[in-house]
């Protein structure tokens, strides 16, 4: 492997971690920046297509419009793999996100386990994502308790 592809491999997961972290803050405009113009984005829940966006400003207001009834968002993510050709790549990351929301006056924690399958490009220098599945293997829903341990 050579000094470029440790490099690339390196900034892909920047890529992807910044991603998540853009989207925990809800910085929309700073998130999409990470992908490329005319970029797809399918999000499948339990093996069902329930979003399917294509280019940034899609993307901004479906985003947000999913993300504005949770007043927390953290995503985790943990493996990645990717196959690296030059300027393009691909690859898979898992992560689990949590969501904290409010229901009939109660906060609400959801879990799900996500998987999600990237195509990378480079474009003047930089990594975008230019395609991105994102498949929501399981969700699990409780309510928050203020009890403390």
């Amino acid at each position: 492997m050579s000094i470029q592809e440790l490099e690339d491999r390196i900034l892909l997961r920047e890529l992807v971690d910044n991603v998540s972290i853009l989207g925990d803050q809800k910085d929309f405009n700073a998130q999409l920046n990470l992908f490329a113009e005319d970029a797809l984005s399918e999000t499948f829940a339990e093996g069902a297509l329930v979003l399917e966006v294509k280019g940034r400003e899609e993307m901004a207001k479906a985003f947000s419009k999913f993300l504005k009834e949770y007043e927390t968002v953290y995503h985790f993510n943990g493996q990645h793999v990717v196959t690296y050709n030059g300027d393009e790549a691909s690859g898979t990351c898992y992560c689990f996100i949590t969501l904290i929301s409010s229901e009939n006056g109660k906060k609400v924690k959801t879990y799900i386990g996500a998987v999600y399958h990237d195509e990378y490009i480079r474009q003047d220098g930089r990594w975008l994502i230019a395609k991105r599945i994102g498949n929501f293997e399981w969700q699990e829903k409780m309510l928050l308790t203020n009890r403390k341990i």
